[in-house]
């Protein structure tokens, strides 16, 4: 099947239709002759298409993306030009491949090597990555990697994404447009490269972390069905961090272009969702479970699972002879010098909280000196992964604070603090985490950090390693950890010692409980620890994640999708096929064919944009309107949620007008005729009850308001704070729910409204009444227009789709049920806003005044 795309965008912005086209699918889709990279056509009226008898053969597949490749390379020592290349163990990408399976699925990579490949070499490497490790290099200039790394996603992103505002030069990084145009350049290079392997209608393509954060866009824009999952291994900011980022929509947009995205925690979760909603209007459904938001049409889903580490690879690692020499190293410096450790392993950044740590061992020394000589603090700290002035600051503040702790309560053949700054082998960082009696881990911001997932894997050790220890088989294992509460894995370890890292002496005092507790309590907390993190290891993890995108992607074949929008705006809208944009020159040749028409026409929303302030028709609308129902084969109905009082006096003007007050439950035929009630007259005794309910709440949201009309009674909170606002209305639902419950009324929230009214009232008995008057007259439609834009007005829909039948209406007669915009309706048809709605009414309307002066 052809993967359609729409990203002739001057075309679409014409109103042409859109067209298709066809690349042939390239074997082996990487190379067209041996050694030499093939050039991808970029024509963007071009799509890929998957050739059905060369892959039906094949597993399926996923493409991972992501800055790194999961690869080691270096020069040989030979003296010759060559390299050698072998797997990265420690690299999770590579981890996650093992939690897939081999058998069920095959893994290509696309990513960068960390060292550089000259000009005339990159041909041939990636021959050999390909062949030999299934992956495809990204080769990236040198002063471009370092513009995007280093520049924007090292000095803007990652502070700001770890909570640090850029409010001087010096102190994070202000933002840079060349950087951000280096950013996104680098994005469009790991499309390409992703294009040139690709095979669109069936590969699975995901996509990790911040520096990939636009790449969504630019597949989605070439590829509209791709099956795009992304995965933030950092921090999400709050809004009112985030929406200091200069190109904070073009993000979120970029990231909606995927169909799942994956964060760590709820709360990293909840920041993204609150700048949907605040930033771009969007809000979230949690449905079954799953929390996905609505966006042109399709659902992005929202996935919160924390990753995990590599069980197998671990264990596998504590059996190594090198790693038992090495604890047996450790118990002699430490244990059999009675020295209890603890331990610290962190990047050289400023977001680790070193330093803090420091203050915090000193102090746990001067409160509690019976420790000094007793324990030893090992700090591991890892090379920093960015450059720049903060890290050396960092550097230094940490150096200085060794030395001074050391000189104050250090003593011959005794450090409390054991610094080392250099890299370990990751076998060597595991033998400390075997012999240490406690981990801290106290970031001051940290995306997940799996260092505490590593120490308790570790202290459950082995046979070997517990004889090493001193323990016995049966022993129960022990581990304490000291983490702070803003990292990632912190939600997940129920039995840590949880602290505020900036509080120095709740940290020490941290140290000092994880020290004296009692045996039995440590063995407990190692136990519940131990059994959630293996058995949530990083293949539960992938494979999680991939179940939850191929289910979010189940609906994309039957989805009509194009594109709108230009550069970083570009989205795709997804429609079920049997929701169409209403034709203006369909319903027009309809509109002059027939000669019985009924027209229902919401106001709020439809004829009158939400945005607006002053809610009063324009003389143009009254003029639209009164051209419609001059015209003797139109039956003209104008239906809205507002008091009779309002929509009398602003259609005052129109003599032959039918209106509908508060959804229905007011009805006149025309402007002389008396009101009359669609259902019984209601007692509206039930307003002393809620009105005092909706006080409250109005008193206790600002921006809120309550209207009341003779029959209902509405909250509005369209100009409260939208989360507030939100959950406001949530806990007033079910507060006028509860003491409602015994009333005839009906309790019902809408778009920024809870909304109380009598039970049985809905637009839908407007359109039975319209009907069913044209039916008394002997009078059958033959044209039925109905336009609305909210959930209230799918009751009107319902009622003419069932109409349809009846002999209210033509068997052959043009019915045209129409919403507002792309989503969820009863509506078969759509236009995109308030404007398109007016210029359809407008076109109508002059067909009529053309056939009254003829």
């Amino acid at each position: 099947m052809v993967s359609r795309s729409y990203s002739n965008l001057l075309e679409l912005a014409s109103g042409d239709s859109p067209s298709f086209g066809r690349m042939n699918r390239r074997i082996p889709r990487i190379m067209t002759v041996a050694g030499i990279m093939s050039d991808i056509d970029d024509d963007p009226s071009e799509s890929v298409c998957s050739d059905p008898s060369s892959s039906s053969m094949q597993k399926d597949r996923i493409i991972i993306v992501a800055n790194q490749l999961p690869i080691k390379a270096q020069r040989k020592s030979d003296g010759s030009k060559s390299w050698i290349f072998s797997w990265d163990d420690n690299s999770l990408l590579l981890q996650l491949k093992d939690g897939l399976g081999d058998d069920e699925i095959e893994v290509i990579y696309v990513g960068c090597l960390k060292e550089e490949v000259h000009l005339s070499e990159q041909d041939e490497v990636s021959q050999i990555l390909l062949e030999s490790f299934k992956c495809v290099p990204t080769f990236l200039p040198a002063d471009l990697f370092t513009r995007y790394y280093h520049g924007f996603c090292k000095q803007q992103l990652w502070p700001l994404f770890h909570y640090m505002l850029p409010l001087s030069p010096d102190l994070g990084g202000r933002f840079n447009r060349s950087l951000w145009q280096a950013y996104v350049s680098v994005n469009k290079i790991f499309a390409d490269r992703i294009m040139e392997v690709i095979n669109p209608e069936d590969d699975f393509v995901w996509v990790h972390d911040y520096h990939l954060m636009v790449l969504p866009t630019f597949l989605r824009k070439r590829f509209n069905k791709v099956k795009l999952g992304f995965f933030l291994h950092s921090p999400f900011p709050s809004s009112e961090i985030y929406k200091t980022l200069p190109i904070r929509e073009e993000l979120l947009r970029a990231l909606l272009n995927s169909d799942l995205i994956g964060f760590h925690t709820f709360d990293y979760a909840r920041h993204f969702l609150s700048c949907c909603s605040r930033m771009l209007g969007l809000s979230y459904e949690s449905k079954r479970g799953y929390m996905g938001i609505e966006y042109c049409g399709r659902t992005v889903s929202i996935k919160i699972l924390p990753v995990g580490i590599h069980m197998g690879q671990l264990q596998s690692v504590l059996r190594r002879s090198d790693t038992e020499a090495k604890v047996k190293e450790l118990i002699k410096q430490f244990c059999d010098q009675d020295r209890i450790m603890l331990l610290g392993v962190d990047d050289m950044d400023i977001f680790k909280g070193i330093s803090l740590k420091l203050l915090a061992m000193e102090q746990l020394l001067v409160q509690h000196p019976e420790w000094q000589g007793k324990i030893v603090l090992v700090q591991i700290a890892n090379p920093a992964r960015g450059k720049g002035k903060d890290v050396k600051e960092v550097q230094a503040e940490t150096h200085a604070a060794v030395k001074r702790i050391n000189e104050i309560f250090g003593k011959p053949g005794y450090d409390p603090i054991v610094l080392i700054d250099e890299p370990l082998k990751f076998y060597e960082k595991v033998a400390y985490y075997v012999v240490a009696e406690c981990c801290l881990v106290t970031a001051v911001r940290d995306g997940m950090n799996l260092i505490p997932y590593e120490y308790i894997i570790s202290r459950q050790g082995n046979d070997q390693l517990n004889k090493l220890l001193g323990q016995e088989p049966s022993t129960p294992k022990k581990s304490m950890l000291v983490i702070s509460e803003f990292i990632g894995c912190s939600p997940s370890l129920s039995g840590a010692i949880r602290v505020n890292p900036w509080n120095i002496d709740a940290v020490a005092d941290a140290m000092d409980l994880a020290l004296e507790m009692a045996e039995p309590e440590k063995q407990l907390r190692h136990e519940k620890h131990y059994r959630y993190v293996s058995t949530h290891d990083v293949g539960y993890w992938s494979r999680s994640f991939l179940q939850d995108l191929e289910r979010t992607c189940l609906d994309h074949s039957r989805r009509r999708c194009w594109g709108i929008g230009f550069g970083l705006s570009f989205r795709v809208v997804a429609l079920d096929p049997n929701f169409k944009k209403l034709s203006m020159e369909r319903i027009v040749s309809a509109y002059k064919r027939t000669t019985t028409r009924a027209i229902l026409l919401d106001y709020d929303g439809t004829l009158m944009p939400q945005a607006s302030i002053d809610k009063s028709p324009s003389s143009k609308s009254i003029g639209i309107i009164n051209s419609l129902c001059r015209d003797k084969k139109n039956m003209v109905f104008l239906v809205s949620a507002r008091s009779r009082k309002t929509v009398a006096e602003w259609f005052s003007q129109c003599e032959k007008l039918g209106l509908a007050a508060e959804h229905g439950y007011f009805l006149r035929l025309m402007r002389d005729a008396e009101w009359e009630t669609c259902v019984p007259v209601a007692d509206t005794t039930w307003k002393q009850i809620a009105q005092p309910v909706m006080q409250l709440y109005t008193e206790t949201t600002d921006g809120s308001t309550i209207e009341d009309k003779e029959t209902a009674l509405v909250w509005c909170y369209e100009d409260a704070d939208p989360d507030f606002g939100s959950c406001q209305a949530k806990e007033l639902l079910d507060h006028l729910e509860s003491v409602l419950a015994n009333e005839p009324v009906t309790v019902k929230s809408g778009q920024n409204i809870v909304e109380v009214k009598p039970q049985g009232v809905s637009k839908g008995l407007v359109a039975k009444r319209l009907l069913s008057i044209m039916q008394e007259n002997q009078i059958a439609a033959d044209f039925v227009l109905c336009i609305g834009d909210d959930r209230s007005d799918d009751d009107m829909f319902e009622v003419i789709a069932t109409s349809m039948t009846a002999p209210t209406i033509t068997q052959n007669a043009e019915v045209f049920a129409c919403t507002v915009g792309q989503k969820p309706s009863k509506a078969k048809y759509y236009l995109d806003d308030t404007a398109e709605i007016v210029r359809l009414m407008q076109g109508l309307a002059s067909v009529s005044e053309q056939t009254l002066t003829e």
